[in-house]
């Protein structure tokens, strides 16, 4: 198995709940939907919470970092952070942003199914 090729941002934040997950998730794929998944080289966002409803983690695949830049340049960075903050002002409970420095990542190494290793 290979590496999934591309580029990634991961945003993380930390919630109040369950409930607060399921509107963070849904706010946050409405700006997917409206301000970034038409860029050219976006491949996807991937919404994760954790079990215990304190963690929300949205990661966006782009097919390379150059495509991302290609974004940052050119897009509404200014309506999009607005639209982020509405959706952030809007939730029933609190969500705050964990990111500490670039959120932005590549894929280096994956270990997929397989025999078990010996010796």
């Amino acid at each position: 198995m290979g590496t999934d090729e591309g580029f990634y941002s991961i945003i993380d934040y930390t919630v109040d709940g369950p409930r607060t997950q399921r509107e963070l998730v849904e706010t946050f794929a409405e700006i997917q939907e409206r301000w970034v998944r038409f860029y050219p080289g976006y491949r996807s966002a991937r919404f994760h919470v954790s079990v215990d409803g304190t963690r929300v983690y949205n990661i966006v695949h782009w097919a390379t970092e150059a495509d991302y830049r290609h974004f940052e340049a050119t897009s509404d960075t200014e309506g999009r952070m607005a639209a982020i903050r509405a959706a952030l002002d809007g939730l029933t409970g609190k969500a705050e942003p964990r990111m500490s420095g670039d959120p932005r990542y590549v894929v280096v190494r994956e270990v997929g199914p397989g025999p078990r290793r010996t010796g």
